[in-house]
Protein backbone atom coordinates (compact mmCIF):
# COMPACT_ATOMS: atom_id res chain seq x y z
CA UNK A 1 0.00 0.00 0.00
CA UNK A 2 3.07 2.40 0.32
CA UNK A 3 4.08 3.99 3.45
CA UNK A 4 2.13 7.51 2.30
CA UNK A 5 -1.05 5.44 2.81
CA UNK A 6 -0.66 4.11 6.39
CA UNK A 7 -4.38 4.51 7.50
CA UNK A 8 -5.01 1.80 4.75
CA UNK A 9 -2.25 -0.61 6.32
CA UNK A 10 -5.55 -2.42 8.08
CA UNK A 11 -6.41 -4.12 4.47
CA UNK A 12 -4.17 -6.54 4.44
CA UNK A 13 -6.28 -7.81 7.37
CA UNK A 14 -9.14 -8.59 5.41
CA UNK A 15 -6.96 -10.00 2.26
CA UNK A 16 -6.65 -6.69 0.15
CA UNK A 17 -3.18 -5.12 -1.02
CA UNK A 18 -3.12 -2.55 -3.84
CA UNK A 19 -4.00 -4.75 -6.69
CA UNK A 20 -7.02 -6.55 -6.57
CA UNK A 21 -8.18 -9.50 -8.97
CA UNK A 22 -12.17 -8.67 -8.95
CA UNK A 23 -13.77 -12.15 -9.77
CA UNK A 24 -14.19 -14.86 -7.50
CA UNK A 25 -15.71 -17.77 -10.36
CA UNK A 26 -15.27 -21.11 -10.42
CA UNK A 27 -14.02 -21.22 -6.71
CA UNK A 28 -11.18 -18.91 -7.84
CA UNK A 29 -9.79 -15.18 -8.40
CA UNK A 30 -9.43 -14.23 -11.63
CA UNK A 31 -10.30 -10.69 -13.94
CA UNK A 32 -9.81 -9.63 -17.33
CA UNK A 33 -12.07 -6.39 -17.95
CA UNK A 34 -10.91 -2.99 -16.66
CA UNK A 35 -8.49 -1.90 -14.06
CA UNK A 36 -10.16 0.44 -12.22
CA UNK A 37 -9.03 2.47 -9.14
CA UNK A 38 -11.30 2.85 -5.90
CA UNK A 39 -11.25 6.75 -4.56
CA UNK A 40 -12.05 7.53 -0.56
CA UNK A 41 -14.46 10.16 -0.97
CA UNK A 42 -13.04 12.25 1.68
CA UNK A 43 -10.49 13.33 -0.39
CA UNK A 44 -10.91 11.94 -3.83
CA UNK A 45 -7.68 10.09 -3.78
CA UNK A 46 -6.81 6.37 -4.63
CA UNK A 47 -7.20 3.11 -2.38
CA UNK A 48 -6.47 0.29 -4.50
CA UNK A 49 -6.59 -0.89 -8.09
CA UNK A 50 -9.42 -3.31 -8.61
CA UNK A 51 -9.29 -6.14 -12.08
CA UNK A 52 -13.15 -6.17 -13.30
CA UNK A 53 -14.87 -9.26 -14.80
CA UNK A 54 -15.13 -9.53 -18.39
CA UNK A 55 -17.61 -11.39 -19.70
CA UNK A 56 -15.55 -14.28 -20.39
CA UNK A 57 -14.88 -14.47 -16.65
CA UNK A 58 -18.92 -13.92 -16.26
CA UNK A 59 -19.49 -17.34 -18.65
CA UNK A 60 -17.21 -18.96 -16.87
CA UNK A 61 -18.53 -17.92 -13.54
CA UNK A 62 -22.30 -18.82 -14.57
CA UNK A 63 -21.03 -22.38 -15.74
CA UNK A 64 -19.52 -23.21 -12.56
CA UNK A 65 -21.75 -22.03 -10.51
CA UNK A 66 -25.03 -23.98 -12.66
CA UNK A 67 -22.96 -27.45 -11.22
CA UNK A 68 -22.52 -26.40 -8.04
CA UNK A 69 -26.23 -25.62 -7.95
CA UNK A 70 -26.70 -29.26 -8.59
CA UNK A 71 -25.12 -30.07 -4.73
CA UNK A 72 -25.81 -27.13 -2.92
CA UNK A 73 -29.69 -27.83 -3.26
CA UNK A 74 -29.50 -31.51 -2.19
CA UNK A 75 -27.52 -30.38 1.00
CA UNK A 76 -30.01 -30.27 4.16
CA UNK A 77 -31.72 -26.91 4.59
CA UNK A 78 -30.06 -26.82 8.70
CA UNK A 79 -26.23 -27.87 7.30
CA UNK A 80 -26.63 -25.25 4.72
CA UNK A 81 -27.98 -23.22 7.71
CA UNK A 82 -24.85 -24.20 9.15
CA UNK A 83 -22.54 -22.89 6.76
CA UNK A 84 -24.43 -19.30 6.97
CA UNK A 85 -23.85 -19.51 10.75
CA UNK A 86 -19.31 -20.27 9.81
CA UNK A 87 -20.17 -17.01 7.61
CA UNK A 88 -21.29 -14.71 10.59
CA UNK A 89 -18.77 -16.72 12.75
CA UNK A 90 -16.06 -15.53 10.23
CA UNK A 91 -17.34 -11.89 9.35
CA UNK A 92 -17.51 -11.22 13.38
CA UNK A 93 -13.75 -11.95 13.15
CA UNK A 94 -12.96 -9.03 10.99
CA UNK A 95 -15.77 -6.73 12.15
CA UNK A 96 -14.17 -3.61 12.92
CA UNK A 97 -11.88 -3.79 9.86
CA UNK A 98 -14.72 -4.67 7.20
CA UNK A 99 -16.45 -1.66 9.41
CA UNK A 100 -13.69 0.59 8.45
CA UNK A 101 -13.21 -0.50 5.12
CA UNK A 102 -17.21 0.80 4.82
CA UNK A 103 -16.48 3.65 5.80
CA UNK A 104 -13.38 4.39 3.89
CA UNK A 105 -14.63 3.12 0.76
CA UNK A 106 -18.66 4.53 1.19
CA UNK A 107 -17.56 7.43 3.34
CA UNK A 108 -20.32 7.22 6.07
CA UNK A 109 -19.24 7.38 9.75
CA UNK A 110 -17.68 4.97 11.69
CA UNK A 111 -20.25 3.58 13.96
CA UNK A 112 -22.75 3.23 10.09
CA UNK A 113 -19.71 1.68 8.87
CA UNK A 114 -19.38 -0.53 11.93
CA UNK A 115 -23.27 -1.13 11.75
CA UNK A 116 -23.99 -2.34 8.59
CA UNK A 117 -21.44 -5.47 8.68
CA UNK A 118 -23.10 -5.98 12.31
CA UNK A 119 -26.36 -6.45 10.06
CA UNK A 120 -25.20 -9.07 7.65
CA UNK A 121 -24.46 -10.96 10.99
CA UNK A 122 -27.35 -10.92 12.28
CA UNK A 123 -28.81 -11.54 9.12
CA UNK A 124 -26.73 -14.79 9.17
CA UNK A 125 -28.37 -15.49 12.69
CA UNK A 126 -31.96 -14.95 11.79
CA UNK A 127 -31.06 -17.02 8.44
CA UNK A 128 -29.61 -20.00 10.41
CA UNK A 129 -32.86 -20.30 12.83
CA UNK A 130 -34.67 -19.57 9.25
CA UNK A 131 -33.48 -23.00 7.68
CA UNK A 132 -34.90 -25.06 10.23
CA UNK A 133 -38.14 -23.47 9.36
CA UNK A 134 -38.89 -24.17 5.64
CA UNK A 135 -42.61 -25.58 6.29
CA UNK A 136 -45.14 -26.27 3.54
CA UNK A 137 -48.43 -26.85 4.87
CA UNK A 138 -50.76 -29.56 4.35
CA UNK A 139 -53.88 -28.94 2.70
CA UNK A 140 -57.43 -31.27 3.54
CA UNK A 141 -57.90 -32.88 0.00
CA UNK A 142 -61.73 -33.81 -0.78
CA UNK A 143 -60.75 -37.03 -2.55
CA UNK A 144 -60.55 -40.02 -0.03
CA UNK A 145 -56.69 -41.74 0.72
CA UNK A 146 -55.76 -38.87 -0.86
CA UNK A 147 -53.01 -36.07 0.93
CA UNK A 148 -52.06 -32.50 -0.19
CA UNK A 149 -49.03 -30.83 0.33
CA UNK A 150 -47.31 -27.90 -0.13
CA UNK A 151 -42.98 -28.12 -1.16
CA UNK A 152 -41.18 -25.55 -1.01
CA UNK A 153 -37.82 -25.84 -3.10
CA UNK A 154 -34.94 -23.74 -4.35
CA UNK A 155 -35.15 -22.18 -7.62
CA UNK A 156 -31.15 -22.79 -8.42
CA UNK A 157 -29.39 -19.40 -8.75
CA UNK A 158 -30.03 -15.96 -7.51
CA UNK A 159 -28.54 -12.97 -9.32
CA UNK A 160 -27.64 -9.77 -6.14
CA UNK A 161 -27.34 -6.61 -7.51
CA UNK A 162 -26.49 -3.97 -5.09
CA UNK A 163 -25.95 -0.63 -4.60
CA UNK A 164 -23.23 2.07 -2.70
CA UNK A 165 -25.03 3.22 0.27
CA UNK A 166 -25.40 -0.06 1.71
CA UNK A 167 -22.78 -2.42 0.07
CA UNK A 168 -23.02 -5.45 2.35
CA UNK A 169 -26.23 -5.05 4.19
CA UNK A 170 -28.35 -5.31 1.14
CA UNK A 171 -26.10 -8.60 -0.23
CA UNK A 172 -26.88 -9.89 3.52
CA UNK A 173 -30.21 -9.56 2.98
CA UNK A 174 -30.41 -11.77 -0.20
CA UNK A 175 -27.33 -13.79 0.17
CA UNK A 176 -28.28 -15.01 3.64
CA UNK A 177 -31.80 -16.07 2.71
CA UNK A 178 -30.99 -17.30 -0.81
CA UNK A 179 -28.33 -19.69 0.64
CA UNK A 180 -30.36 -21.16 3.55
CA UNK A 181 -33.18 -21.89 0.75
CA UNK A 182 -30.90 -23.86 -0.96
CA UNK A 183 -29.90 -21.15 -4.20
CA UNK A 184 -26.28 -20.50 -5.00
CA UNK A 185 -25.85 -16.66 -5.16
CA UNK A 186 -24.30 -14.81 -8.27
CA UNK A 187 -23.35 -10.89 -6.68
CA UNK A 188 -22.74 -8.16 -8.19
CA UNK A 189 -21.37 -5.27 -6.08
CA UNK A 190 -21.81 -1.61 -7.26
CA UNK A 191 -18.87 -0.65 -9.06
CA UNK A 192 -17.51 2.12 -6.35
CA UNK A 193 -17.27 -0.23 -4.04
CA UNK A 194 -15.33 -3.11 -4.86
CA UNK A 195 -12.90 -3.65 -2.01
CA UNK A 196 -15.96 -4.34 -0.12
CA UNK A 197 -17.44 -7.12 -2.85
CA UNK A 198 -13.50 -8.40 -2.72
CA UNK A 199 -13.40 -8.91 1.04
CA UNK A 200 -16.67 -9.53 2.00
CA UNK A 201 -16.06 -13.05 -0.62
CA UNK A 202 -12.73 -13.62 0.39
CA UNK A 203 -14.57 -14.61 4.01
CA UNK A 204 -17.60 -16.55 2.09
CA UNK A 205 -15.05 -18.28 0.33
CA UNK A 206 -13.02 -19.85 2.81
CA UNK A 207 -16.06 -20.89 4.23
CA UNK A 208 -17.04 -22.87 1.66
CA UNK A 209 -13.39 -23.85 1.19
CA UNK A 210 -12.78 -24.88 4.93
CA UNK A 211 -16.44 -27.22 4.66
CA UNK A 212 -15.12 -28.97 1.03
CA UNK A 213 -17.93 -27.41 -1.01
CA UNK A 214 -17.55 -25.75 -4.39
CA UNK A 215 -16.59 -22.16 -4.26
CA UNK A 216 -19.01 -21.57 -7.14
CA UNK A 217 -22.12 -21.34 -4.42
CA UNK A 218 -21.01 -17.87 -4.10
CA UNK A 219 -19.75 -16.28 -6.83
CA UNK A 220 -19.29 -12.58 -6.99
CA UNK A 221 -17.86 -10.03 -9.93
CA UNK A 222 -16.94 -6.48 -9.55
CA UNK A 223 -18.64 -4.69 -12.79
CA UNK A 224 -20.29 -2.17 -14.18
CA UNK A 225 -23.31 -1.72 -16.71
CA UNK A 226 -22.39 -5.11 -18.65
CA UNK A 227 -22.28 -7.55 -16.04
CA UNK A 228 -25.48 -6.20 -14.35
CA UNK A 229 -27.21 -6.28 -17.78
CA UNK A 230 -25.59 -9.92 -18.33
CA UNK A 231 -27.42 -11.07 -15.07
CA UNK A 232 -31.03 -9.64 -16.24
CA UNK A 233 -30.54 -11.26 -19.50
CA UNK A 234 -29.60 -14.85 -17.80
CA UNK A 235 -32.42 -17.35 -18.30
CA UNK A 236 -30.08 -19.72 -15.80
CA UNK A 237 -31.02 -16.90 -12.90
CA UNK A 238 -34.63 -17.62 -12.11
CA UNK A 239 -34.71 -14.70 -9.87
CA UNK A 240 -32.62 -11.10 -10.22
CA UNK A 241 -32.67 -8.51 -7.09
CA UNK A 242 -31.59 -5.29 -8.05
CA UNK A 243 -31.07 -1.86 -5.49
CA UNK A 244 -30.83 1.32 -7.25
CA UNK A 245 -32.11 3.90 -8.89
CA UNK A 246 -36.67 3.37 -10.05
CA UNK A 247 -35.09 4.21 -13.74
CA UNK A 248 -32.44 1.18 -13.35
CA UNK A 249 -35.07 -1.01 -11.73
CA UNK A 250 -37.65 -0.73 -14.17
CA UNK A 251 -35.20 -1.63 -17.04
CA UNK A 252 -34.18 -4.46 -14.98
CA UNK A 253 -37.86 -5.46 -14.66
CA UNK A 254 -38.20 -5.72 -18.37
CA UNK A 255 -35.21 -7.16 -19.21
CA UNK A 256 -35.99 -10.08 -16.55
CA UNK A 257 -39.94 -10.26 -17.18
CA UNK A 258 -38.95 -10.62 -20.94
CA UNK A 259 -37.58 -14.38 -20.88
CA UNK A 260 -39.84 -14.90 -17.91
CA UNK A 261 -37.56 -14.41 -14.62
CA UNK A 262 -38.88 -13.43 -11.63
CA UNK A 263 -37.37 -9.62 -9.73
CA UNK A 264 -37.05 -8.74 -6.42
CA UNK A 265 -36.94 -4.64 -6.76
CA UNK A 266 -35.79 -1.77 -3.76
CA UNK A 267 -35.67 1.18 -5.76
CA UNK A 268 -35.85 4.94 -4.64
CA UNK A 269 -37.63 6.23 -1.75
CA UNK A 270 -38.88 10.11 -0.82
CA UNK A 271 -39.60 9.64 2.95
CA UNK A 272 -42.10 12.21 4.96
CA UNK A 273 -42.33 12.51 8.54
CA UNK A 274 -45.13 13.95 9.66
CA UNK A 275 -45.05 15.91 12.96
CA UNK A 276 -48.92 16.45 14.71
CA UNK A 277 -49.36 19.10 16.86
CA UNK A 278 -49.64 16.94 19.88
CA UNK A 279 -46.09 15.65 19.11
CA UNK A 280 -43.24 15.32 21.56
CA UNK A 281 -41.22 17.39 19.63
CA UNK A 282 -37.71 17.17 21.15
CA UNK A 283 -38.61 13.33 20.14
CA UNK A 284 -39.23 14.60 16.88
CA UNK A 285 -36.23 17.22 16.39
CA UNK A 286 -33.95 14.33 17.05
CA UNK A 287 -35.28 11.91 15.02
CA UNK A 288 -35.30 14.40 11.95
CA UNK A 289 -32.10 15.33 12.14
CA UNK A 290 -30.74 11.54 12.41
CA UNK A 291 -33.08 10.54 9.50
CA UNK A 292 -32.30 13.20 7.45
CA UNK A 293 -28.31 13.90 7.63
CA UNK A 294 -27.29 10.21 8.74
CA UNK A 295 -25.34 8.82 5.89
CA UNK A 296 -25.48 12.33 4.17
CA UNK A 297 -28.94 11.88 3.04
CA UNK A 298 -27.68 8.61 0.81
CA UNK A 299 -29.80 5.81 2.64
CA UNK A 300 -33.53 4.96 0.94
CA UNK A 301 -34.82 5.13 3.92
CA UNK A 302 -33.75 9.06 4.76
CA UNK A 303 -36.08 11.56 5.25
CA UNK A 304 -36.72 13.99 2.64
CA UNK A 305 -39.81 15.26 3.79
CA UNK A 306 -40.60 16.83 6.95
CA UNK A 307 -44.39 17.39 7.33
CA UNK A 308 -44.98 20.07 10.10
CA UNK A 309 -48.47 21.01 11.52
CA UNK A 310 -48.92 24.76 11.29
CA UNK A 311 -49.14 25.22 14.98
CA UNK A 312 -45.90 23.37 15.62
CA UNK A 313 -43.53 25.00 12.43
CA UNK A 314 -42.02 27.11 13.51
CA UNK A 315 -41.06 25.26 17.18
CA UNK A 316 -39.77 22.54 15.11
CA UNK A 317 -37.50 24.82 12.89
CA UNK A 318 -36.10 26.05 15.19
CA UNK A 319 -34.52 23.31 16.89
CA UNK A 320 -33.59 21.74 13.90
CA UNK A 321 -32.04 24.78 12.73
CA UNK A 322 -30.04 25.18 16.27
CA UNK A 323 -28.90 21.19 16.15
CA UNK A 324 -27.83 21.42 12.39
CA UNK A 325 -25.33 24.24 13.01
CA UNK A 326 -23.60 21.60 15.61
CA UNK A 327 -23.09 18.62 12.82
CA UNK A 328 -19.84 17.70 12.88
CA UNK A 329 -18.64 17.21 9.18
CA UNK A 330 -15.54 15.38 7.96
CA UNK A 331 -13.33 12.41 7.77
CA UNK A 332 -15.38 9.66 8.23
CA UNK A 333 -13.27 8.03 10.07
CA UNK A 334 -12.45 10.32 12.87
CA UNK A 335 -14.03 10.19 15.98
CA UNK A 336 -17.01 12.91 16.33
CA UNK A 337 -17.78 13.42 13.17
CA UNK A 338 -21.64 12.74 12.58
CA UNK A 339 -21.65 13.81 8.25
CA UNK A 340 -19.17 12.46 5.93
CA UNK A 341 -18.73 13.01 2.34
CA UNK A 342 -21.31 12.26 -0.49
CA UNK A 343 -20.24 8.96 -2.13
CA UNK A 344 -18.84 10.57 -5.71
CA UNK A 345 -17.85 14.20 -7.43
CA UNK A 346 -20.67 13.35 -9.33
CA UNK A 347 -23.06 13.16 -6.20
CA UNK A 348 -21.51 16.84 -5.04
CA UNK A 349 -22.18 18.10 -8.82
CA UNK A 350 -26.08 16.68 -8.53
CA UNK A 351 -26.61 18.53 -5.41
CA UNK A 352 -25.04 21.82 -6.31
CA UNK A 353 -27.44 21.44 -9.76
CA UNK A 354 -30.39 20.08 -7.01
CA UNK A 355 -30.24 23.20 -5.21
CA UNK A 356 -30.44 25.60 -8.72
CA UNK A 357 -33.92 23.65 -9.57
CA UNK A 358 -34.99 23.79 -6.33
CA UNK A 359 -34.44 28.10 -5.89
CA UNK A 360 -35.88 27.97 -9.00
CA UNK A 361 -39.22 26.34 -7.50
CA UNK A 362 -39.72 28.43 -4.82
CA UNK A 363 -37.66 27.08 -2.58
CA UNK A 364 -36.30 29.39 0.37
CA UNK A 365 -32.90 27.94 1.90
CA UNK A 366 -32.96 28.04 5.52
CA UNK A 367 -29.94 26.57 6.30
CA UNK A 368 -27.04 25.06 4.30
CA UNK A 369 -27.56 24.80 0.31
CA UNK A 370 -23.53 25.12 -0.38
CA UNK A 371 -21.06 22.18 -1.61
CA UNK A 372 -18.13 22.88 0.41
CA UNK A 373 -14.81 23.44 -1.26
CA UNK A 374 -11.82 21.08 -0.93
CA UNK A 375 -10.61 18.09 -2.05
CA UNK A 376 -13.56 16.01 -0.24
CA UNK A 377 -17.03 15.47 -1.28
CA UNK A 378 -18.28 17.20 1.23
CA UNK A 379 -21.81 19.46 1.41
CA UNK A 380 -23.57 21.09 3.98
CA UNK A 381 -26.63 19.82 5.47
CA UNK A 382 -29.42 21.28 3.73
CA UNK A 383 -33.48 23.02 5.51
CA UNK A 384 -35.55 24.74 2.36
CA UNK A 385 -39.07 25.84 2.68
CA UNK A 386 -40.81 25.01 -0.11
CA UNK A 387 -44.40 23.80 -1.42
CA UNK A 388 -45.01 20.65 -1.09
CA UNK A 389 -46.95 21.52 -5.19
CA UNK A 390 -43.57 21.98 -6.13
CA UNK A 391 -42.41 18.95 -8.94
CA UNK A 392 -38.70 18.99 -7.31
CA UNK A 393 -40.47 17.55 -3.62
CA UNK A 394 -41.50 14.66 -5.54
CA UNK A 395 -37.99 13.56 -6.88
CA UNK A 396 -35.35 12.03 -5.05
CA UNK A 397 -31.99 13.78 -4.57
CA UNK A 398 -29.99 11.77 -3.02
CA UNK A 399 -28.07 14.22 -0.61
CA UNK A 400 -29.01 15.66 2.64
CA UNK A 401 -31.65 17.81 1.68
CA UNK A 402 -34.38 18.21 3.58
CA UNK A 403 -37.67 19.96 2.47
CA UNK A 404 -40.00 21.47 5.20
CA UNK A 405 -43.95 21.56 4.41
CA UNK A 406 -46.97 22.85 6.49
CA UNK A 407 -50.30 21.45 7.02
CA UNK A 408 -53.37 21.76 8.32
CA UNK A 409 -55.08 18.43 9.47
CA UNK A 410 -54.03 15.10 9.59
CA UNK A 411 -56.18 14.19 6.19
CA UNK A 412 -53.84 16.56 4.26
CA UNK A 413 -50.81 15.47 5.76
CA UNK A 414 -51.76 12.02 4.71
CA UNK A 415 -52.38 13.01 1.48
CA UNK A 416 -49.09 14.83 1.10
CA UNK A 417 -47.37 11.88 2.06
CA UNK A 418 -49.18 9.69 -0.39
CA UNK A 419 -48.53 12.08 -3.33
CA UNK A 420 -44.85 10.89 -4.58
CA UNK A 421 -44.58 8.42 -6.76
CA UNK A 422 -42.28 6.52 -4.23
CA UNK A 423 -43.64 4.09 -1.42
CA UNK A 424 -41.03 2.91 0.46
CA UNK A 425 -40.92 4.24 4.40
CA UNK A 426 -43.11 7.46 6.56
CA UNK A 427 -43.75 7.82 9.78
CA UNK A 428 -46.14 10.34 11.77
CA UNK A 429 -44.86 12.03 15.55
CA UNK A 430 -48.10 12.33 17.69
CA UNK A 431 -49.80 11.14 20.95
CA UNK A 432 -53.40 10.37 19.57
CA UNK A 433 -54.96 6.72 19.06
CA UNK A 434 -56.69 7.51 16.55
CA UNK A 435 -54.24 9.45 14.25
CA UNK A 436 -52.03 6.30 14.90
CA UNK A 437 -54.16 3.74 13.43
CA UNK A 438 -55.61 5.55 11.00
CA UNK A 439 -51.92 6.15 10.21
CA UNK A 440 -51.45 2.35 9.86
CA UNK A 441 -54.53 1.23 8.63
CA UNK A 442 -56.32 1.69 4.50
CA UNK A 443 -56.84 4.99 4.51
CA UNK A 444 -53.24 5.72 6.06
CA UNK A 445 -49.59 6.09 4.57
CA UNK A 446 -49.42 4.25 1.12
CA UNK A 447 -45.66 2.51 2.27
CA UNK A 448 -44.48 -0.38 2.92
CA UNK A 449 -42.97 0.91 6.28
CA UNK A 450 -45.22 2.66 8.54
CA UNK A 451 -43.70 4.36 11.53
CA UNK A 452 -45.28 5.91 14.42
CA UNK A 453 -42.86 7.82 17.15
CA UNK A 454 -39.54 6.98 15.54
CA UNK A 455 -37.74 7.89 12.22
CA UNK A 456 -38.02 6.49 8.94
CA UNK A 457 -34.66 5.01 8.83
CA UNK A 458 -33.46 2.08 11.22
CA UNK A 459 -35.40 -0.87 9.92
CA UNK A 460 -34.82 -3.91 11.71
CA UNK A 461 -34.39 -7.44 9.87
CA UNK A 462 -37.17 -8.82 11.73
CA UNK A 463 -39.54 -7.45 9.45
CA UNK A 464 -39.97 -7.42 6.07
CA UNK A 465 -38.13 -4.48 4.08
CA UNK A 466 -39.55 -3.15 0.86
CA UNK A 467 -42.01 -0.58 -0.41
CA UNK A 468 -44.92 -0.03 -2.92
CA UNK A 469 -45.33 2.03 -6.43
CA UNK A 470 -42.05 3.61 -7.77
CA UNK A 471 -39.91 1.74 -4.64
CA UNK A 472 -40.40 -1.42 -6.55
CA UNK A 473 -42.48 -4.20 -4.53
CA UNK A 474 -39.70 -6.37 -3.43
CA UNK A 475 -39.61 -7.18 0.16
CA UNK A 476 -35.84 -8.05 2.26
CA UNK A 477 -35.13 -9.59 5.10
CA UNK A 478 -37.68 -10.87 8.10
CA UNK A 479 -41.12 -11.63 7.93
CA UNK A 480 -41.57 -14.53 5.43
CA UNK A 481 -39.41 -12.47 2.57
CA UNK A 482 -38.02 -16.42 2.61
CA UNK A 483 -40.55 -17.63 -0.02
CA UNK A 484 -39.59 -14.99 -3.46
CA UNK A 485 -36.23 -17.20 -3.18
CA UNK A 486 -38.42 -20.45 -3.78
CA UNK A 487 -40.98 -22.12 -5.80
CA UNK A 488 -44.08 -23.50 -4.43
CA UNK A 489 -45.19 -27.07 -5.65
CA UNK A 490 -48.78 -28.38 -4.37
CA UNK A 491 -48.65 -31.73 -4.29
CA UNK A 492 -51.75 -34.40 -4.31
CA UNK A 493 -50.76 -37.91 -3.47
CA UNK A 494 -53.01 -40.94 -3.84
CA UNK A 495 -51.79 -43.44 -1.20
CA UNK A 496 -55.30 -45.78 -1.07
CA UNK A 497 -54.38 -46.42 -4.88
CA UNK A 498 -58.36 -45.52 -5.10
CA UNK A 499 -58.99 -45.54 -9.01
CA UNK A 500 -60.72 -42.24 -10.79
CA UNK A 501 -64.20 -42.59 -11.61
CA UNK A 502 -64.22 -42.82 -15.89
CA UNK A 503 -67.88 -44.61 -16.74
CA UNK A 504 -68.45 -46.77 -19.03
CA UNK A 505 -64.40 -46.93 -20.37
CA UNK A 506 -63.35 -50.42 -20.30
CA UNK A 507 -59.21 -50.49 -19.18
CA UNK A 508 -59.08 -54.23 -19.72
Amino acid sequence: MGSANKEYEFLSEIGLSSHNLGSYVGGKWQGNGPVVSTLNPANNQPIAQVVEASLDDYEKGLKACEEAAKTWMQVPAPKRGDIVRQIGDALRSKLDYLGRLLSLEMGKILAEGIGEVQEVIDMCDFAVGLSRQLNGSVIPSERPNHMMLEMWNPLGIVGVITAFNFPCAVLGWNACIALVCGNCVVWKGAPTTPLITIAMTKLVAEVLEKNNLPGAIFTAMCGGAEIGEAIAKDTRIPLVSFTGSSKVGLKVQQTVSARSGKTLLELSGNNAIIVMEDADIQLAARSVLFAAVGTAGQRCTTCRRLLLHERVYDKVLEQLLTSYKQVKIGDPLEKGTLLGPLHTPESKKNFEKGIEVIKSQGGKILTGGKAIEGEGNFVEPTIIEISSDASVVKEELFAPVLYALKFKSFEEAVAINNSVPQGLSSSIFTRNPENIFKWIGPMGSDCGIVNVNIPTNGAEIGGAFGGEKATGGGREAGSDSWKQYMRRSTCTINYGNELPLAQGINFG
